[in-house]
């Protein structure tokens, strides 16, 4: 097993230093897990946030030669639970099959002030063959 921590040049760079945006587990076999960091996107509306966010992910798993379909795990943090339906309806478009394991939770603030949304995940990236 090797781990490599990092910031695909080919996508959004983080809004601070003080963090990697995907750490990437890779197997002897070939395959591979990939941890991304939470995602924030700007947007005045909650689904203009969220379409960047996913945007965002898209970008990043695609640097590690993954792609949405190998998302296995997705953590949401709110600032307003009530919006939830209108998150789901712009997460639906990019998380298109089965969907992943997931964790949704209400919070009253993020790392910026303007966030209302923020997300993480998982995937699992099978070996190459």
């Amino acid at each position: 097993m090797h781990i490599t921590l990092g910031n695909p040049a080919t996508a959004p760079q983080p809004l601070s230093p003080y963090y990697s945006q995907v750490a990437r587990v890779q197997h002897a076999d070939g395959s591979a897990l990939l941890f991304l960091s939470g995602q924030i996107a700007e947007g005045a509306t909650l689904a203009e946030q969220t379409q960047g966010v996913f945007e965002t992910i898209d970008a990043l798993l695609r640097a590690h030669g993954a792609t949405l379909a190998d998302v296995i795990n997705i953590r949401t943090y709110l600032t307003d639970i009530s919006k939830l339906d209108e998150y789901g309806a712009v997460r639906r478009k990019f998380l298109t099959g089965t969907p992943p394991t997931s964790m949704t939770f209400e919070v009253p603030k993020l790392f910026r002030p303007e966030a209302q949304v923020e997300v993480e995940v998982v995937a699992a990236v099978p070996a190459a063959g």
